[in-house]
C-alpha cells in the first residue's frame, strides 16, 4: 500500500458519471462550495456528444496557489460509472483515493493495491429512502456530495446555503436536496471518519474574482461592444453563446418606455444563411456577429470571401472543437487556425484574436466590433470549448462607460454635401482603409454598388488586371495597418538569461503559467511570449530571433500556429520546437513541463557530448 496522498487545498477530484444522470449540477455544487470557502478551483466538464447514456467526467482542481489549468493526474476518483471503472481506477495517482458505491461487492482484482478505498453503499441508501427510480438516481448524486463534504472537511453550511439559493422559490426541491446532502454527511461522519488526508481549509485566495464560462462572457462583451444583430445556427460548443446573448439582450436591450427590442436575433436555417445575414446587417451599419465552430466555418467560406473582398464588417466567434468532419464535438482543440486565417478561396487573410480566459474574451468580444468597423473586414474571435463551456475563475469584467465606439471611416452627409471625393475603395491617407457610407446617409450622393467581383477605386465594375492588382495590394497594406490595431503580444523575461523561448496562445495560458514555475524550480529558464492576435506584430519575429530555438505550444496535430508563423514571418522552421497536444482534453501543466524538460535535457546532453 502506497503512502496516502496528504494535501491541503492542493488536489484533483474527478467524478465519473453517466451522461443524463443528473450528476452535473451536483458536481458543480461541490466545486462552488469549495470556491465559497475562499479556495480557488478550476473545473473541466468532459461530456459526450449524445444526450444520455455515455460516460461523462467532471474534474475539479482545488488549488490554493490559484492554478487554473489542468494539472494532470487524479488524487480522488469518485467512480459512479461501472462502464469506465477500469479506466477510472487506472487514472488515480499512487497513494490516491477511490470513492465508490459499495452496495454490491467488488472482486479484489478490480482495485489497485497502491490506492486507498472509500466505499459507501449509495444505492442501498437511496433504495430504502426513495421509491421513485428517478429520485434514487438524482439524489444519489447529492448524497455523495454531502459525504465528500465531510470527508474533505468542506463546511456543510456552505453547501446548504448554495442549495437554498438555487431552490429559493421551490420549497419542495429545497427540502429534499437539504435532506439528501445531510444524509450523506451524516453517514460519512458515522462511518468514514479519518479515511482521507485531502483537506479543504478556509482561505481568502479568491478575492473579487468571478466564476463564469467563456460563452457567457463573450455574449456580454457583444452587448457592451454595441452588437445589435446576431444570426446563428445551433452547433456545439457555440450554441450557448447565442443563447446567452439572447438572455443579456432581453435584460439590457429592451426599451424601457416602448418595451420594444433594440436587437434582432435570428436562428438561421444553416451556417451559410447565418453569415449572409451578418454581412447584410454589417453593410447596413449594424454591429453584427455569428457564433459557430469548425464545421460552420467550413460552410461559411464563400461568404467570408465576399466580406473580405467587398470590405464589410463582420464578427465571427469560432468556439473550436475537435475535428475534422464531425470529429469530437464536445472536446477542445486549437485546430481551426489556418482555416480561419485564410478562409475562402483566392488570396484572403483575416484578423484572428486569441483570448486566454473569459475575462479577456469579454474584452476582445467588445473590441472585435471596433476592429471590424475600423478595418472594414471580418474579425475572428478564436475561442475553444475549454474556455467557452467551462467555468473559469477570472478577473471581473472591466468597462469604461465613457467609451465611444470606433465606427471607422464613415463619409457623413456633411462631407458629401461639401463635395468631398468619395471612392468606396479609394485610399486617401495611406493606411489602405477607404471611406464607406451607410444606407440613407444622403438622398443622392454617396451610394455605391457592393459586389463580389472586381471593381476600381470608385466601385465601378472592372476586370482589368491592373485594377484588380491595385485593389488586392491595397488589401495587403490594410492587413499591415491591422498590426497596430490588434492586441499586442505579452512578453515575459525569465529570471535568468534564457537561450530558449516559449510561444503560446489562447486557453493554453493557464497550464503554461504553472508549467513555467515548475520548470524554473527545476533550474530550466525560458522567456515567453503569448500571442494574442494575427496579424503578428514585429515583436513576435524579434522574440524568435532573440533565441536559439523557441518552443511553440499548441493544441492541434499539425502545428498550425507554427505553419502560420513560418508562412507569414519568413522564419526558418528549424527555429521552432513544437509541443503538440490534441487528444481533445485541455492541455495539462504536467504535459508541458515534461515535454519541454525532456527536450532541454536532451539538448544539454548533446551539447556536452
Amino acid at each position: 500500500m502506497s503512502k496516502p496522498i496528504k494535501a491541503v487545498n492542493d488536489f484533483v477530484v474527478k467524478f465519473a458519471n453517466v451522461n443524463g444522470s443528473g450528476s452535473a449540477s451536483a458536481n458543480e455544487l461541490f466545486a462552488r462550495a469549495i470556491l465559497r470557502m475562499g479556495v480557488p478551483v478550476a473545473t473541466r466538464n468532459i461530456f459526450p456528444s449524445n444526450i444520455q447514456g455515455l460516460p461523462t467526467w467532471f474534474e475539479v482542481r482545488v488549488s490554493g496557489k490559484g492554478w487554473l489549468g489542468r494539472r494532470g493526474g487524479v488524487d480522488l476518483m469518485v467512480a459512479m460509472n461501472p462502464q469506465t471503472w477500469d479506466k477510472d481506477v487506472t487514472s488515480i495517482d499512487a497513494g490516491g483515493y477511490l470513492f465508490y458505491d459499495s452496495s454490491k461487492p467488488m472482486p479484489e482484482s478490480k482495485f489497485r493495491p497502491d490506492i486507498h478505498i472509500i466505499g459507501m453503499p449509495l444505492t442501498e441508501i437511496c433504495n430504502r429512502t426513495y421509491n421513485d427510480p428517478r429520485q434514487r438516481q438524482l439524489f444519489k448524486n447529492i448524497i455523495y456530495v454531502g459525504a465528500l463534504a465531510y470527508i474533505l472537511d468542506i463546511d456543510i453550511a456552505v453547501v446548504e446555503t448554495l442549495i437554498q439559493q438555487q431552490y429559493a422559490s421551490k420549497q419542495a426541491l429545497l427540502d429534499s436536496n437539504i435532506k439528501a446532502v445531510r444524509m450523506g454527511h451524516d453517514y460519512a461522519r458515522e462511518n468514514l471518519s479519518g479515511i482521507c488526508a485531502l483537506t479543504v481549509a478556509k482561505a481568502d485566495a479568491v478575492g473579487n474574482r468571478i466564476f463564469v464560462n467563456g460563452n457567457d462572457a463573450a455574449a456580454l462583451g457583444c452587448v457592451y461592444g454595441g452588437a445589435t444583430v446576431a444570426a446563428w445556427y445551433p452547433i456545439t460548443p457555440s450554441t450557448s453563446l447565442a443563447e446567452a446573448f439572447i438572455k443579456h439582450c432581453r435584460k439590457l436591450r429592451v426599451d424601457p418606455v416602448t418595451k420594444k427590442n433594440n436587437f434582432a436575433i435570428i436562428q438561421a436555417e444553416d451556417e451559410i444563411s447565418a453569415i449572409g445575414t451578418v454581412i447584410g446587417a454589417g453593410w447596413n451599419g449594424a454591429r453584427s456577429f455569428t457564433a459557430t465552430s469548425g464545421p460552420g466555418i467550413s460552410l461559411m467560406q464563400e461568404f467570408l470571401g465576399l466580406a473580405y473582398f467587398a470590405e464589410i464588417p463582420a464578427v465571427i466567434f469560432n468556439v473550436q472543437r475537435g475535428g475534422p468532419s464531425t470529429g469530437m464535438p464536445t472536446r477542445t482543440q486549437q485546430a481551426d487556425i489556418l482555416a480561419c486565417a485564410y478562409a475562402s478561396h483566392g488570396d484572403t487573410k483575416h484578423v484572428l484574436l486569441f483570448p486566454e480566459d473569459p475575462s479577456e474574451l469579454f474584452e476582445f468580444a467588445a473590441q472585435s466590433f471596433d476592429l471590424a468597423e475600423r478595418l472594414q473586414t471580418p474579425i475572428f474571435v478564436m475561442e475553444d470549448l475549454d474556455i467557452g463551456m467551462n467555468d473559469w475563475l477570472c478577473q471581473p469584467f472591466a468597462w469604461d462607460d465613457s467609451k465611444v465606439y470606433d465606427r471607422g471611416k464613415l463619409m457623413s452627409y456633411e462631407d458629401l454635401e461639401a463635395g468631398k471625393t468619395f471612392g468606396r475603395y479609394l485610399d486617401v491617407d495611406g493606411d489602405a482603409i477607404p471611406f464607406r457610407t451607410l444606407p440613407g446617409t444622403h438622398p443622392t450622393k454617396g451610394a455605391y454598388f457592393t459586389r463580389g467581383s472586381s471593381r476600381d477605386r470608385f466601385a465601378k465594375y472592372s476586370e482589368d488586371g491592373s485594377v484588380y492588382v491595385d485593389n488586392m495590394q491595397r488589401l495587403v497594406r490594410k492587413f499591415e495597418t491591422a498590426k497596430s490595431l490588434v492586441p499586442a503580444p505579452i512578453k515575459r523575461t525569465a529570471k535568468e538569461r534564457a537561450r530558449h523561448g516559449v510561444i503560446y496562445f489562447g486557453s493554453t495560458a493557464a497550464s503554461m503559467s504553472e508549467a513555467l514555475v515548475a520548470l524554473e524550480d527545476d533550474g530550466l529558464h525560458l522567456d515567453t511570449l503569448r500571442i494574442r492576435a494575427f496579424p503578428f506584430s514585429d515583436e513576435v519575429i524579434e522574440f524568435v530571433n532573440a533565441h536559439d530555438q523557441v518552443f511553440l505550444v499548441e493544441q492541434n496535430r499539425d502545428a498550425q500556429m507554427r505553419m502560420l508563423l513560418v508562412n507569414e514571418c519568413a522564419i526558418d522552421p528549424a527555429r521552432f520546437i513544437s509541443i503538440l497536444h490534441h487528444d481533445g482534453t485541455p492541455i495539462t501543466a504536467r504535459f508541458i513541463t515534461g515535454a519541454i524538460a525532456e527536450r532541454l535535457r536532451m539538448k544539454a546532453k548533446e551539447a556536452a557530448e
